[in-house]
């Protein structure tokens, strides 16, 4: 499945390569709220899935407003994807719940309970590409990393 000039399989490696998205949700008077989220994957070629550990708020909000997005990146390369779609709360008798806990729990290997998932349908994908591409455009991946690790304290 093609989104907007992105093909599925890019999306799914710069999943691969996340260690946290970032969920916006709405609640019903409008206001904004982020929260990150450590248990995500793609489900499929259509779906990004989020255990809900401790989001609360954020099942509180889909339940009010179902339109979200979700952010993540590569924190070395910084590139990855914004995804907006419509977001369902999953519950253990959703006919789809069993295959995706079984996709969640390979990345918890059961030590972090969660009783609902959120689906997140993908209708709009953007990129995000660090300003420094713009600002540097002579500048590779490799180089990206190396300044990130210097950034971060990581060499």
């Amino acid at each position: 499945m093609k989104h907007k000039h992105f093909n599925i399989d890019e999306i799914k490696r710069a999943i691969n390569k996340s260690v946290l998205c970032w969920l916006a949700t709405f609640s019903k008077d409008n206001i904004p709220n982020v929260s990150p989220k450590e248990v995500f994957t793609y489900f499929e070629d259509d779906q990004i899935i989020i255990a809900n550990i401790a989001s609360p708020q954020s099942v509180s909000n889909i339940q009010e407003n179902n339109q979200v997005c979700v952010s993540f990146i590569d924190i070395l390369i910084q590139k990855g994807f914004q995804i907006k779609g419509q977001a369902e709360i999953i519950d253990a008798v959703h006919p789809d719940y069993s295959g995706m806990e079984s996709t969640l729990l390979k990345i918890t290997g059961g030590k972090y309970p969660f009783k609902t998932i959120t689906s997140i349908k993908i209708e709009k994908v953007k990129p995000i590409i660090a300003p420094s591409y713009f600002l540097f455009p002579e500048i590779t991946e490799k180089e990206q990393i190396e300044n990130a690790k210097k950034t971060y304290g990581l060499n």
